[in-house]
Order: C-alpha cells, then structure tokens, then sequence
C-alpha cells in the first residue's frame, strides 16, 4: 500500500482500536521517515512495514532500529539478516508468508509471528493461489508462532473464520483502502464498492512479481497477455489520487466483492469487532450444547 498506508489512514485505524502501519514500499525514504517521526507525535501505537524486495539500501532499516517503533511486519523476501537487528532495537518482528516453506524458513530465521497472506488477497501474490484459509491450516499444522490472517478477510465473519482456523489476528487491505480516511480518489474507492467477487485478476503470472488487481480494460490486456509492461507502475499515483483508473493496475483482493459502502475507519473497526463476537457466541453455544444446530 505504497503511498496510501501513510499517517492520515494509519492513525484513523490506530484511533479506532487497531494498530495502523505506515508503508514503506513507495521507496520514498525521507517522506515515510516523517511519517513515522509524525505518528510517533500523536501518541497512537503503530507498526512499520519493511518490504525487503523493494528497500534501495539499509536507510529505513537503520532509521525503524533507531525511531522508537515497536512492530515491524517485513515482506518480499527473506527476513533472515532483519531479525537481529531490528530485536536488538527492542521490535516484534512478523513475516509475511504465502506458503509453508515460508513460514518454517521465517520462523528458523527467529521472527514473533506470521502474517499469513493468501491469494485471495490484493497487491504483491505467489502465483500459485492458495486461498487464505486452506494456508492458515497448513502453516498452523507446522508452528506455534502467532498467526496474523490477511487475504479475503473485510468484516467479523472472516474474522472468526480465520480464527477457527488457528490466527490470532486479522489484517485487512482492501476494506481500508475504500474507507473514508483513505486518501485515494473516489474513483478507487467506488470500484472496490462495485466490483463483484470475480472483479479481480492476478496479473502477470509468467513473470515477477505476480499482482491482484481489479479488472479494467488495461488489466484485461495484461491478463490477456500474461506479463505486465516495464512501464505499468509508472503512472499509479494518476490512478491512487488523479482517479484515472487505466493509468495502472488498481491493486485490491477478491474481498472487493464483499464490500458494499464507504465507511469510516471506526465503523469497520467497531462493526468487525461486534460481528465477530456474534459469532463466536454463537458457535460457543453450538460447542457448549454439543450440536450443530
């Protein structure tokens, strides 16, 4: 969520009683530096996400060991040379992971826990799809870390799914990149709310890095052809903040479909929360009178 997860959305979901993470994959250093430094300032728990693949140098490294951040999530790559360093500034470290092979190799690498992304998920994917929950199975069969699901999760019923199946916690993309806090254009926000659940491709699967995104008539084309021109990221701010949704990939989860309206950061907070609960109530009772009905 390069650009988007900045302070503006990371502190709206901080206030309404999650953790917001401040991006880093925009590769724009000194820009995200502040925005760190400025989190920091209102006094709300936040986390960083440092992702490996895309980070031009140790800079932000260095900087996250030395600003007082307390949680990093690292992505796109091995976390291995990560680890240290960044325990040895005080921070819980999770791994991104979209296999289990992944998940032993970060766990062997010493990170707290996993986030554990299935295909269902929008941006950066494994092109061979395995749905979130069959994979939180998996990787739960293998370790004791804490799991964090991500993938196809927008509301309290994924919740309790993923929680059925062994995560400790959700992380949801798509559901905030359509909030109102967002800073993207409305035309990106009301794409998500209309797209339906067949409304995303995964691009550019004869190559790297695989992506999901929603359909559009570009995305057609690079669907069509299986690999994405060299230049398709090179207008995504037009997309993210112009409202030009063929400027570029417009990168989102199949939980797209299962969004319906704009809402504040605090209403998906407080809404997930409240449905998840009902839930779990409810399958309480089922466990506790031993029937399914």
């Amino acid at each position: 969520m390069g650009w988007i997860a900045r302070r503006q959305l990371a502190s709206a979901v901080s206030r309404a009683g999650g953790l917001g993470v401040i991006e880093t994959s925009s590769g724009e250093t000194e820009a995200c530096k502040a925005e760190i430094v400025h989190m920091h300032s209102l006094g709300l728990p936040f986390g960083v996400n440092l992702p490996i693949r895309f980070l031009k140098d140790d800079a932000m490294l260095r900087f996250v060991c030395s600003s007082g951040v307390r949680f990093v999530s690292t992505s796109a790559g091995s976390p291995a040379k990560f680890v240290q360093p960044l325990h040895e500034a005080g921070i819980v470290v999770y791994h991104a992971v979209p296999t289990v092979e992944a998940a032993l190799k970060s766990v062997d690498a010493g990170v707290d826990g996993l986030v554990v992304e299935g295909a269902e998920g929008g941006g950066f994917k494994n092109p061979e799809e395995v749905s979130t929950l069959v994979l939180l199975q998996a990787i739960r069969a293998k370790v004791n870390v804490p799991l964090i699901a991500a993938g196809g999760i927008c509301d309290g019923r994924g919740m309790a799914a993923a929680f059925a199946v062994g995560a400790e916690a959700i992380q949801m993309g798509t559901r905030f990149v359509s909030c109102t806090e967002s800073p993207v254009h409305a035309n990106y926000k009301n794409a998500i709310v209309s797209a339906s659940e067949t409304g995303t491709w995964v691009l550019n699967k004869k190559a790297s890095p695989c992506i999901r995104s929603l359909k559009s008539q570009r995305t057609q084309a690079i669907f069509d052809a299986g690999l994405m021109p060299t230049d398709t990221f090179a207008n995504l701010q037009n997309l993210y903040f112009g409202g030009d949704m063929e400027a570029a990939p417009a990168l989102a989860g199949q939980s797209a479909g299962l969004i319906d309206s704009i809402k504040t950061a605090q209403e998906i907070i407080d809404e997930t929360v409240a449905q998840f609960f009902a839930i779990s109530t409810r399958m309480g009772a089922l466990a506790q009178a031993k029937h399914f009905g």
